[in-house]
């Protein structure tokens, strides 16, 4: 029986968006949905970054792409994916509370459903290792079902990406540019399958 769903795709496909529409799909019939999404942040019509948004509409820097006049060597390590600067304080104290407030859900009455959004695990956000712990400990948790995005695999295997790739009780919708659109549907059944099996 599956207990989360996460979707996966190539960048820009529309994982983000299926979430968003899911989230609202939920929310309207009821369901109680937590959590965050990454949003590109652009600038004069270019991407300059990524920020965290959470769904009651908090957000915080994710990444930036470093400024080519900052030639300062900076004291403390810096985290970067490609020509974007990861940061790390920012996502934490964005993202880690989330999980908080999720996990005191535990012992409640079955009828409180939840469903917590994690968009995305990718690289920038695993140079958390508080991340990384939160995420294991809710995808065993009893209190919820995760709606979540992973990357599809390129290059070097990334641990959590692939233990929630071959979890028993995760769902992977793979999103392509042809399925986009007729997809939502089968996400959301899915999604509320496994929440009947935790009520």
């Amino acid at each position: 029986m599956f207990k989360h769903v996460f979707l996966t795709g190539p960048p820009g496909v529309g994982k983000t968006t299926l979430v968003q529409k899911a989230c609202e799909a939920l929310v309207s019939s009821g369901v109680g949905v937590e959590g965050f999404y990454t949003e590109e942040v652009r600038e004069g019509g270019r991407r300059v970054g990524f920020d965290v948004v959470t769904l009651t509409g908090a957000r915080g820097h994710l990444s930036r792409i470093r400024d080519s006049r900052d030639s300062q060597p900076h004291a403390r390590r810096e985290y970067t994916v490609g020509q974007y600067v990861v940061d790390l304080p920012s996502f934490e104290n964005l993202a880690l509370p989330l999980f908080r407030n999720i996990g005191s859900a535990d012992g409640s009455s079955s009828s409180s459903r939840k469903v917590f959004v994690i968009d995305e695990i990718g690289k920038m956000e695993l140079f958390s290792q508080s991340f990384i712990r939160a995420v294991r400990q809710t995808l065993d948790s009893a209190s919820c079902t995760i709606l979540g995005t992973i990357p599809i695999p390129k290059g070097k295997p990334l641990g959590l990406v692939e233990e929630v790739r071959n979890r028993r009780d995760v769902k992977v919708f793979t999103v392509s540019k042809e399925n986009r659109n007729a997809i939502l549907q089968d996400i959301l059944e899915t999604l509320q399958e496994c929440l009947k099996s935790k009520a």
